[in-house]
């Protein structure tokens, strides 16, 4: 489916940057194309490990260590505004395309037979809520139609799975004010405090039962990368040696691939099942990562070329992430028709052969016509005007026309911006 205290609200604008500590080496304004590919990889490679099941994927890119971190430097960029006001611009777009997911498949749910209030009670009720505000975990069915039905009986757990992601954003957004304070007055124990509650929660040490345990044991492990992202936001990469970066990453992340193969699950190496492993491998991928960045206004070189591919990925990231597990399931009912096509059907060994990999070649499809069905969902969130396919066309477009403002009328006083750069 695509895709988080200065000061508090209610304090003018120019006392509050005067409080801001300086941070000379601060992200300049502007989108850092850099960020935008990371993010084009970490959702690409989060579809592509929910088609195959690849574990070693985790360990090649830690996606959600990426989003987190990504995310976790434009909280701590929008942060130098009232942050009252910011907790209110990043809910306001992360719920809108929830609640259009959830208008869609909740309905679904019950169609299919699904019947809480009978199995639950009314305090089921409460649990629905986290449809619209998910601080929990929302409910969904373990099994839901019947075995000769279009979707496998999974189909709402899978569908489902990715809300865990919107719900550990929601705490992280919460949270920023008061991680970004902390982090700014004692840097290393607000960056290593993640990697001590996980040692905890995340290991069996100490069990909290139930849902609220597993969103305690995912804000854990994440934390540490989503404070990397504050840490790049001010410029602190660009203050420590790069060896320094490199080395102690490179120890984290050893530690992680070493607390990994003593705790290997039925998957095998697949971190996301070994929280304490997760944490210390994509906190020191991260590191890595950021340390290297580079600032790029326009892609670079041959990148240049997958510019409109990257600017759709990330205008329509979180309606990517939101649907791309029940597409990938509907993928499947409709390569079992190809075997009903009379071409086909006489040549069934190819469909065969094929069938591991059509997955793969159906779901972006499926995925474009997400975008356009639920995309302009993000647009209306962050009070834009709705597109259908925002790849930034009419961006290269207009970035074509004349590269000098006209001359304004022979006598007329100069623009009162002439000098000053545009920012908006």
């Amino acid at each position: 489916m695509s895709g988080l205290p200065v000061g508090t609200a209610g304090v003018p604008r120019a006392r509050h940057k005067a409080q801001a500590p300086a941070t000379g080496g601060a992200r300049p304004p502007g989108r850092d194309r850099y960020l935008d590919l990371l993010r084009t990889i970490a959702l690409g490679r989060v579809v592509i490990y929910h088609i195959f099941g690849w574990a070693w994927l985790t360990i090649l890119f830690p996606s959600m260590g990426v989003m987190f971190a990504l995310a976790g430097s434009l909280m701590a960029r929008s942060l130098n505004r009232p942050s009252l006001g910011v907790i209110r611009g990043r809910m306001r777009r992360l719920l809108p395309p929830m609640w259009a997911f959830a208008v869609v498949v909740v309905p679904v749910m019950f169609a299919m037979g699904w019947k809480p209030v009978r199995e639950e009670g009314l305090w089921w009720f409460l649990k629905l809520a986290n449809y619209l505000f998910p601080v929990g975990a929302p409910p969904y069915p373990w099994e839901s139609g019947s075995a000769s039905g279009w979707l496998d009986q999974s189909w709402a757990d899978q569908a489902a799975g990715p809300l865990w992601y919107i719900r550990a954003y929601l705490w992280f957004v919460l949270a920023s004010p008061l991680l970004l304070w902390a982090f700014r007055r004692v840097p290393w124990a607000t960056l290593l405090a993640p990697l001590a509650l996980t040692a905890v929660v995340g290991t069996g040490l100490v069990e909290i039962p139930g849902d609220t345990g597993e969103a305690v044991k995912d804000f854990a492990v994440y934390g540490g990368c989503w404070i990397l992202g504050f840490a790049h936001n001010d410029g602190l990469f660009k203050k420590v040696p790069r060896y320094i970066t490199v080395s102690l990453a490179t120890f984290t992340m050893a530690f992680g691939l070493w607390w990994a193969s003593g705790h290997l699950t039925e998957e095998g190496w697949n971190l996301d099942e070994i929280p304490l492993a997760q944490a210390t491998w994509s906190l020191g991928f991260c590191a890595i990562l950021l340390q290297y960045a580079p600032s790029w206004r326009e892609l670079p070189g041959k990148l240049a070329q997958f510019d409109s591919t990257i600017t759709l990925a990330n205008n329509r990231a979180v309606t990517i992430y939101l649907w791309h597990n029940l597409l990938i399931m509907a993928t499947f009912p409709i390569i079992d028709r190809l075997y009903e096509v009379p071409v086909l059907s006489e040549h069934s060994d190819l469909v065969d052969q094929a069938y591991g990999v059509l997955p793969l070649i159906l779901i972006w499809p499926l995925i474009a016509v997400a975008i356009l069905a639920f995309g302009w969902v993000e647009d209306v969130a962050a009070k834009r005007r709705p597109r259908l396919w925002p790849n930034g066309a009419g961006r290269t477009k207009e970035s074509d026309g004349p590269k000098t403002p006209p001359r304004p009328p022979r006598g007329s006083a100069p623009p009162a911006h002439a000098g000053s750069p545009d920012r908006r």
